[in-house]
């Protein structure tokens, strides 16, 4: 099978054309970056600019399935140009595949589109699932809507539609993680706030296996990318510091002095988030990291 995959040369959409080439598929790749654009046995690149509407049609070509993981990162300072730029990065993306469909004769039986977790209301003791009807009303949340908005218009051409809605994704060689690991590597780490906020996180091959299960499986509807045990930040804190032998002494960090540093997204650190991957479940997918020990052995 032929995929087409945005977003393929970030971290997610790395590991994600690594396994599916392992197994086998042909991958075509959109990128900004024309520098980028490579030709493989079985991997092809194609340039796009979906901020002036320019796209190499040829890129769907035989292509059964899409993979939408394209949208600018939500882990840089939110100013108000940049806001508008997370936004529409999402809006303008999906629309210009969607017009691609609609004017060229494609093979397209598939749509997967990432998705975030910050459209569930804030949550202690309530745990969330794909049913809820009540949502955030935060930026971040409003994203999710835009987002899966654009994902769903391609229902309308007679296309399959999952959204997987993705926790914080934990990885070697990048992303969330290591910023979580760095202070408590120098001895510096300390709980946010009441550390009782709790994480909807996901160690990266697990999403990658879950898009693929996804796509195998020929799946529709939304999902819940996280890992089946929750855990706070407090709990999570110690148990990074006891791996690394390092101290926590420092005294609980208020939200009022990270927002000082990090501006609006320091929302990212306080807010909590509980959630449940009981319907992936369901349709027999398997986490390999279902605890948070478990995927720290590896993550250090």
């Amino acid at each position: 099978m032929k995929v087409l995959i945005t977003g393929a040369t970030g971290l997610i959409g790395s590991a994600l054309v690594k396994e599916l080439q392992a197994k086998g598929y042909t991958i075509n790749y959109l990128t900004t970056s024309k520098d980028k654009i490579d030709t493989k046995p079985n991997y092809k690149g194609f340039y796009w600019n979906p901020e002036n509407n320019e796209i190499d049609e040829s890129c769907i070509d035989g292509v059964e399935a899409i993979i939408h993981l394209a949208g600018a990162s939500i882990a840089k300072r939110w100013t108000k140009s940049y806001k508008e730029e997370i936004l529409t990065s999402r809006i303008i993306t999906a629309n210009l595949l969607f017009k691609t469909l609609l004017n060229y004769n494609h093979s397209v039986k598939h749509f997967i589109s990432a998705s975030g977790t910050a459209i569930y209301p804030e949550s202690f003791d309530t745990v969330y699932d794909e049913t809820a009807i009540e949502t955030a009303t935060d930026f971040l949340a409003k994203v999710v809507k835009v987002w899966e908005k654009g994902a769903s218009q391609f229902g309308a051409l007679g296309i399959k539609v999952a959204k997987i809605r993705t926790g914080v994704v934990y990885a070697k060689n990048g992303g969330a993680f290591q910023e979580i690991l760095k202070p408590i590597k120098f001895g510096l780490g300390a709980v946010m706030g009441s550390g009782k906020q709790i994480q909807s996180w996901i160690y990266i091959d697990d999403l990658v296996n879950l898009y693929c299960f996804t796509l195998e499986h020929n799946l529709d509807g939304i999902y819940n990318a996280t890992a089946p045990e929750t855990i706070n930040n407090k709990e999570q804190t110690k148990i990074i510091a006891k791996k690394l032998n390092k101290p926590l002494f420092l005294p609980n960090i208020p939200q009022f002095i990270m927002k000082i540093l990090l501006g609006e997204m320091a929302i990212l650190l306080f807010t909590s988030k509980n959630l449940s991957s009981k319907k992936i479940f369901d349709k027999g997918f398997s986490f390999k990291y279902p605890d948070f020990k478990s995927a720290l052995n590896e993550l250090i």
